[in-house]
């Protein structure tokens, strides 16, 4: 055992028996390197990580290779998930130096934490001679080193300081974003570029948008498009449900396994949308489909979901070290035989099962004669084949599943990487919460409600801050910007599925933490790391761009948003633009790129439809009818209040406005108002119904 033995993290705990003498990150690894006058080999993952797990096995178990690191170097470990603050300081650093990053992320560091070289993958003859000239280039030519230390942090410091200008707050920057996103879009399989795919949720979610407020036929194709090739092909899991983390080609066939907890969320909740637009029930199927392998495979005994599930696992369970990508995925033909017997072959037709196997390019030669199941034929093709109907080929489908569902679960599973992290979480909240609404399910709720009881008692300390990462009984790590801004808008999704006043005061009470520990009070926008946070380098990093998740500034831009729908509280209205001031010169060169941002802009744009239901008495069974009515529309930036009886009064300290919405006659009572203007109340589901479609007639096309 090295230095990590005793690390709560999975990626670590990975690397707690490599022969590098790897430190966590830490006080000592710094002090150990500035003693023995060595640079610092900084090294960061994840645990789910393919390459990740490759270097690992070529390079860092390597006897040699293990021999020059610790003779040369101080080396650390860094779980990018657990730090995410450190990931983005380096990162940084390393798309600076070579123009591109991933992970694994390896960055040669002086002992004062400043980067001088790094790169991504390594392979070991890469790595022999690499260390042999870094350790020359500290021994012999340490003015250079230094020299480009201090360029590289420079340069950061330099971007970290861009200050922005006013920003014009207009429809013109949703109209560049769509045209940016159509100038990528692959109008034949869906998604931007050609390969790797990878789906991001938010982009799909702002085209749904661009397509209701401004009625753009193009916008409502390619997200439809995009999400009927990517729940058809192999990026889907047809047997398990959940989607893995992307397509390594343009068809969306053959993915990279790894399972992600925020990919299912977003795009559960793109889904979602996607059926309350069109209607389509497939749509609402697929995110069925997620939300049953959240629950069944990520969901931990206290509520929380764990991170991710890997693309490697064992082929036997006799030889669990000897690993391949895909393999609890991947299937022979003889295996779908035997599993299913005479309704194999029609599987095997539907999913473009053969003998040879399906996967076509095979770089590192792992699926030779294996399948990646796939909607290679439509349902009206298999049941002309098979002389059956379609709803005979569904349910014949549906029996294959499940014996392949049975059969699958005899195999080594992929490791699961069962950290609880509150900002993943947190997405996952808002998606259960969406989820319960759209599709009418209330266990939804229930699992939602659960994991923010899991955030709320284990990753809040008892002053009422936020903590990043819970795993074997223990929580830790302060929380950073995601956690805050993601669960304030996970507890308001929760309020409107559940609508308990304490999920409203809870977010007011996070959003002043919010702007207390991570508002740049000067520049505009949000810091990641709270303002007495250990200090990685001399940045403190702002993070805007949109990625495979949402940048924390975009989520806080529209927490801060909703939260002043709420209140009338200008004080969430200067902040909101304050963020979208501190980005404006990007955001307006580039606003494809923030796509979630955008959804802030939208909101000052049109200021949505809010719904207040007036409790006649407490415990109306009317009002769940009501809300339920109102929950199942698409209706972006909408805010759905309960106020009157019992505790529901709460509500009306929270939100003074709708002071005057009051109960006619005893009878719970319906108030819709949409751009600024308030409809005739209602008290029953016909006329509510009537005024929601009125309203989105009005809030639905205005702005841009």
């Amino acid at each position: 055992m090295n230095k990590l033995g005793g690390e709560k993290s999975p990626y670590l705990l990975q690397h707690a028996g490599n022969p590098v003498d790897w430190y966590p990150w830490g006080e000592e690894a710094f002090r150990k390197a500035k003693e023995w006058d060595k640079p610092v080999f900084l090294s960061i993952g994840y645990s789910t990580c393919h390459w990740c797990h490759v270097m690992a096995e070529e390079s860092f178990e390597d006897a040699e290779l293990a021999g020059a690191f610790n003779r040369d170097f101080v080396c650390v470990k860094v779980d990018r998930e657990e730090r995410p603050d450190i990931d983005a300081a380096y990162m940084g650093a390393v798309q600076l130096m070579t123009g591109a990053g991933g992970w694994p992320l390896n960055v040669f560091l002086t002992p004062d934490k400043r980067p001088f070289y790094g790169g991504t993958y390594f392979t070991p003859g890469q790595l022999k001679q690499l260390l042999r000239l870094v350790a020359g280039k500290w021994k012999n030519e340490r003015e250079a080193v230094a020299l480009s230390a201090g360029q590289i942090t420079g340069a950061l410091s330099a971007a970290a300081g861009e200050a922005g200008e006013e920003c014009a707050v207009t429809g013109e920057l949703l109209g560049r974003a769509f045209g940016q996103l159509a100038s990528q879009y692959d109008a034949t399989f869906g998604g931007l570029g050609t390969a790797p795919k990878f789906p991001a949720g938010h982009n799909l979610s702002f085209l749904l948008l661009y397509a209701y407020r401004t009625g753009n036929k193009e916008a409502l194709a390619m997200a439809e498009n995009t999400l009927e090739h990517m729940a058809a092909g192999g990026l889907f899991d047809h047997v398990g449900g959940g989607f893995h983390r992307y397509s390594t080609d343009r068809e969306w066939f053959l993915p990279h396994f790894e399972k992600m907890l925020y990919d299912q969320a977003l795009l559960a909740d793109a889904y979602l949308e996607a059926y309350q637009l069109t209607g389509r029930e497939n749509y609402a199927e697929t995110a069925r489909r997620v939300f049953e392998y959240v629950l069944r495979d990520l969901a931990g005994p206290g509520g929380g979901f764990y991170c991710a599930e890997d693309a490697d696992s064992a082929t036997d369970a006799a030889r669990p070290g000897e690993k391949t990508e895909g393999a609890y995925y991947v299937w022979t033909k003889d295996e779908i035989s035997a599993a299913l017997g005479a309704e194999g072959e029609l599987f095997a037709w539907r999913y473009g099962v053969t003998a040879e196997g399906n996967v076509a390019a095979d770089p590192r030669g792992e699926f030779g004669g294996k399948n990646v199941l796939a909607e290679a034929r439509s349902l009206k093709e298999t049941a002309a084949r098979f002389g059956k109907t379609e709803k005979e080929v569904e349910a014949a489908l549906l029996r294959a599943r499940g014996k392949l569902f049975k059969a699958r679960a005899l195999r080594p599973r992929p490791h699961l990487d069962d950290k609880v992290l509150t900002d993943w979480n947190a997405l996952m909240i808002s998606s259960l919460a969406h989820g319960a609404g759209v599709l009418g399910e209330p266990r939804l709720a229930a699992a939602a409600e659960k994991a923010a009881g899991f955030i709320l008692a284990h990753l809040t300390t008892a002053e009422g801050t936020l903590l990043h990462r819970f795993r074997d009984g223990a929580a830790g790590i302060p929380g950073f910007l995601d956690d805050y801004a993601f669960f304030i808008n996970a507890l308001l999704d929760l309020y409107e599925a559940v609508p308990e006043p304490r999920y409203l005061e809870r977010a007011i009470e996070l959003a002043a933490r919010l702007r207390e520990l991570f508002e740049d009070k000067a520049g505009g926008g949000f810091y990641l790391s709270a303002v007495n946070s250990e200090s990685i380098l001399p940045v403190r990093g702002k993070e805007y761009y949109d990625g495979a998740l949402p940048s924390g500034n975009s989520m806080a831009a529209l927490c801060l948003a909703r939260l002043y729908q709420l209140t009338r509280n200008e004080e969430y209205e200067a902040a909101r633009a304050a963020v979208l001031n501190s980005i404006s010169g990007r955001l307006v060169a580039s606003p494809g790129a923030f796509t979630k941002l955008l959804l802030a802009v939208d909101m000052a744009l049109n200021p949505g439809t809010q719904v207040v239901i007036a409790a006649g008495k407490a415990g109306d069974p009317f009002i769940d009818k009501a809300a339920a009515l109102v929950r199942a529309r698409y209706l972006p930036g909408r805010l759905l209040l309960v106020v009157g009886s019992g505790k529901n009064d709460r509500v009306r300290a929270l939100a003074p406005w709708q002071g005057g919405m009051t109960p006619e006659d005893g009878k719970t009572t319906m108030y819709v108002c949409a751009n600024r203007v308030c409809l005739p109340p209602v008290t029953d589901l016909a006329g509510l119904a009537k005024t929601l479609a009125e309203a989105a007639g009005g809030a639905g096309r205005t702005g841009y």
